[in-house]
C-alpha cells in the first residue's frame, strides 16, 4: 500500500518541479527579453510621431510721427500721408519627435508581469517658414517708401517666435506622445508583455508645457536659410 503512495508522491513532486521550472525558465526569458527590447527600441532613433502646420498673419502699421514739447505740454500726433499697413501670411510647418538616442533599461521599470517605460521628453522643430508674397496685402501712404525685404524678414522672424510660443496650445505633443506609444506597444508585445500590463509614461516635468524645441533648417521662400 506505501509504494503507490510514494509513487504518487513523487510525480507530484515532479510536477510541481517541472511546474516551477517552467515559471522561473519564463521569467527568466522574460526578464533577458529587455535588453534586446532597449536594443529594438534604440533603432529608433529620433523617430518623428506629429507633424502641425500653421498658418500665422503677422500685422504691422506705423506712421511718421511728431513729438515734442511746447509751453510745459507734451505733444505726440501722426503726420498725414505717413502711414504703412502690411499683413503678411505666414506658413510654417513642425514636427514632433522622440529621440533614444540615450534610452537605456534605466528607463524600463519592470514588476512582474507588468511593464512601464518611461520615454524622454518629446521634442519639437519648427523645420520650415515661407511668406506667401502672393497673398501679402500692404498699405503704403505717399509720403513713405515701401516695405524693404530686411523688414518683410523681419516680420516673418518674429511670425515665426510667435509660432513657437504657441507649440503648447497647438496640440502637437499630446499627438506625439500618443503616437510613440502607439509604436512602441507592439515591441512590448513581441517582448511578451500583454497590453494591459504595459503603461508607457513620459516624465512629470513635461507636462507643464517646459518642453524643449529646436529651430532646424529654416527656408525662406526665395531658398535662403535662416540660422
Amino acid at each position: 500500500m506505501r509504494k503507490p503512495v510514494i509513487t504518487f508522491l513523487f510525480v507530484l513532486l515532479a510536477m510541481l518541479t517541472a511546474c516551477s521550472d517552467g515559471k522561473q525558465k519564463k521569467t527568466e526569458e522574460r526578464k533577458d527579453s529587455i535588453p534586446v527590447m532597449v536594443m529594438q527600441i534604440q533603432k529608433c532613433s529620433r523617430l518623428y510621431t506629429a507633424e502641425c502646420r500653421v498658418h500665422k498673419i503677422v500685422t504691422h502699421d506705423d506712421d511718421v510721427r511728431l513729438k515734442g514739447r511746447f509751453m510745459q505740454r507734451d505733444y505726440d500726433f501722426g503726420l498725414p500721408l505717413t502711414s504703412r499697413k502690411i499683413a503678411i501670411p505666414v506658413d510654417a510647418t513642425l514636427k514632433a519627435y522622440i529621440d533614444f538616442g540615450e534610452f537605456s533599461e534605466a528607463n524600463v521599470n519592470r514588476q512582474g508581469e507588468k511593464i512601464e517605460i518611461v520615454l524622454p521628453d518629446p521634442k519639437v522643430e519648427l523645420t520650415s517658414s515661407r511668406i506667401d508674397h502672393a497673398e501679402i496685402r500692404r498699405h503704403v501712404s505717399l509720403m513713405r517708401s515701401n516695405f524693404t525685404d530686411a523688414e518683410l524678414s523681419g516680420y516673418e522672424k518674429q511670425g515665426r517666435e510667435q509660432i513657437i510660443a504657441s507649440i503648447p496650445k497647438l496640440g502637437i505633443l499630446d499627438m506625439a506622445r500618443e503616437s510613440a506609444a502607439n509604436i512602441l506597444i507592439p515591441i512590448l508585445r513581441q517582448a511578451g508583455f500583454k497590453e494591459e500590463n504595459i503603461t508607457i509614461t513620459f516624465r512629470h516635468d513635461a507636462q507643464d508645457g517646459s518642453v524643449p524645441y529646436t529651430i532646424k533648417d529654416m527656408t525662406l521662400e526665395n531658398g535662403h536659410k535662416q540660422r
